[in-house]
């Protein structure tokens, strides 16, 4: 049986985070693996919930996004603080998920070269458990 696993995804960067997903639904299929429920969020402050809820549902989740620099430490405090939450949720749930978010910190010419691996990789993380 496919394992099936739900995406949550960014929408923040749209454009960008589209182009993951698509690399993430192909690597699906040559793994074998389903691509189930896929949640749209504001941005990173909602990823850990969009995924608690979906790792009730799934095998294993997968999240998808872009954490940019900016002028403040926002984005870094931010992304510390979702990360350690996400790690948290794989222990609760004792379900992998896949970490496909770029940044923090990510400039605007980091952001390209990373969008492919980061999300072959997220979905690929998921068979790790």
């Amino acid at each position: 049986m496919s394992k099936r696993v739900g995406v949550v995804c960014g929408s923040f960067h749209r454009k960008e985070v589209e182009r993951m997903l698509s690399w993430v639904q192909e690597e699906a299929v040559a793994l074998g693996l389903t691509v189930g429920s896929i949640r749209w969020v504001p941005g990173a402050m909602e990823v850990p919930l969009a995924l608690d809820r979906l790792l009730g549902t799934h095998d294993a989740a997968i999240c998808l996004g872009i954490i940019e620099k900016g002028e403040t430490q926002h984005g870094l405090a931010m992304g510390q603080a979702v990360i350690k939450t996400i790690i948290e949720l794989q222990l609760k749930h004792d379900k992998a998920i896949g970490l496909g978010i770029i940044g923090p910190g990510a400039e605007p010419h980091h952001i390209e070269p990373r969008l492919e691996p980061h999300a072959r990789a997220a979905i690929r993380a998921v068979l790790e458990e």
